[in-house]
This record gives C-alpha cells, sequence and structure tokens, in this order.
C-alpha cells in the first residue's frame, strides 16, 4: 500500500527516491517499449518480407533496424556517387538561383542606392561554377566612405 501524502512529507531524501525509483524506472521502460513499437510500426513491410509468420522480439527489431538503416545509408551513398560531378553541378546551381532570387527580392523592397544598384549588377552575370577560382574585380576598390544615414535607419557600418 503506497504511503499517505501526509507520511510521505515526513520522509527522508533517501526514502522518498526509494519511492520514486520504481515509478520512475516503469516509466523509462515504457517510453523504450513504445519506441521498439513505434520502429516495429514503420519497418512493417521490411519484417514482413524478412520473417514473415514469426513474433518478433524487441531484440530482434532492434536488429532489423539497425539492418535497414545501414542498408538505406549504403543506398543513398551509393546513389550519390552515382550521380557524378553533374548533379553536384545542378545542386549547385539551383542553389544559387534560389539564392539570387531571395536577395533580389529583399533589395527591391528597400528604396535604390548606390550600393543597391551595384548589387543587383553583379548579380546580372552569371555564376561561376563549383570549384572555380574567385574573380577579381575589374576595377580596384575605392575605400568606402562613410555615408551619413539618416536619424531614424539603423545601420551596422
Amino acid at each position: 500500500m503506497a504511503p499517505s501524502p501526509v507520511a510521505v512529507e515526513l520522509l527522508s531524501p533517501k526514502d522518498k527516491n526509494r519511492l520514486r525509483k520504481p515509478v520512475v524506472e516503469k516509466m523509462r521502460r515504457d517510453r523504450i517499449n513504445s519506441s521498439i513499437e513505434q520502429l516495429k510500426l514503420l519497418l512493417e513491410q521490411e519484417f514482413a518480407r524478412h520473417q514473415p509468420n514469426s513474433k518478433l522480439e524487441k531484440a530482434d527489431i532492434l536488429e532489423m533496424a539497425v539492418s535497414y538503416l545501414k542498408h538505406s545509408k549504403a543506398f543513398a551513398a551509393a546513389a550519390a556517387a552515382a550521380a557524378g560531378p553533374e548533379h553536384l553541378h545542378r545542386d549547385y546551381s539551383e542553389g544559387y538561383s534560389w539564392c539570387l532570387q531571395e536577395a533580389v527580392h529583399f533589395l527591391t523592397l528597400h528604396a535604390a542606392s548606390d550600393t543597391h544598384v551595384k548589387l543587383l549588377c553583379h548579380f546580372q552575370r552569371p555564376p561561376a561554377p563549383p570549384g572555380a577560382p574567385a574573380r577579381e574585380p575589374t576595377a580596384p576598390a575605392a575605400a568606402p566612405t562613410p555615408a551619413k544615414a539618416p536619424c531614424g535607419l539603423w545601420r551596422p557600418w
């Protein structure tokens, strides 16, 4: 029989921990069992293919999950290697295009300035392929002159 709330208040911290330990352990076991059951449901087709009519133990479920993850990881690595540099270039180009669209969208939200115009002109040049050295500017860059910002607008430079 569980002690009454008044009796629990009179217990020492050591005795409270002794009472709490079985409850905490049961909660831990329930979490483990719940996660194993979720794995079983997620990998149900994989289990049916390898062991169609057998009752699975927890260890079987964990072993099958590890095997499936290793196989999936190896398959993904092989697919990436087979795609080759064309795949990398396409990913780079898609990423560059997305970044360019976001930057242009951001610049169009604000009033045009000399910096905005320079950036937009820069963005009109074709992107460099991945792994290519960075291009040097054609004209030497002048030292930036600090422009006085309007009072209401905070700028980090």
